[in-house]
């Protein structure tokens, strides 16, 4: 199968970015079946993000109340009825 290069229109920010003939080759080794939606910038900014690295921007926390001691805490998900909150210590502590 021949390749050639393509010009694709990135999702997250728009521009357009070259799918090129050698990345089209390691995507039919590896059985990939769709090509890429995002640029290379915005592929890397999506996996520091996703591997620890510096959040886009500061993390949403919720007040909650610790099922265990009563204190008052913060986490960082909506807290839902059906299961109970724990403040730091008391999670480190039941670890």
């Amino acid at each position: 199968m021949a390749f050639e290069d393509k010009t694709l229109k990135c999702k997250d920010c728009g521009k357009d970015f070259v799918f090129t003939t050698g990345e089209q080759q390691f995507y039919a080794e590896k059985g990939f079946e769709n090509e890429p939606v995002r640029c290379k910038d915005c592929r890397d900014v999506r996996k520091r993000g996703r591997d620890g690295g510096a959040p886009a921007g500061p993390r949403e926390m919720y007040d909650a109340v610790c099922a265990q001691c009563g204190a008052e805490t913060q986490v960082p998900f909506k807290p839902r009825n059906d299961r109970p909150i724990l403040c730091r210590d008391c999670f480190t502590s039941n670890r």
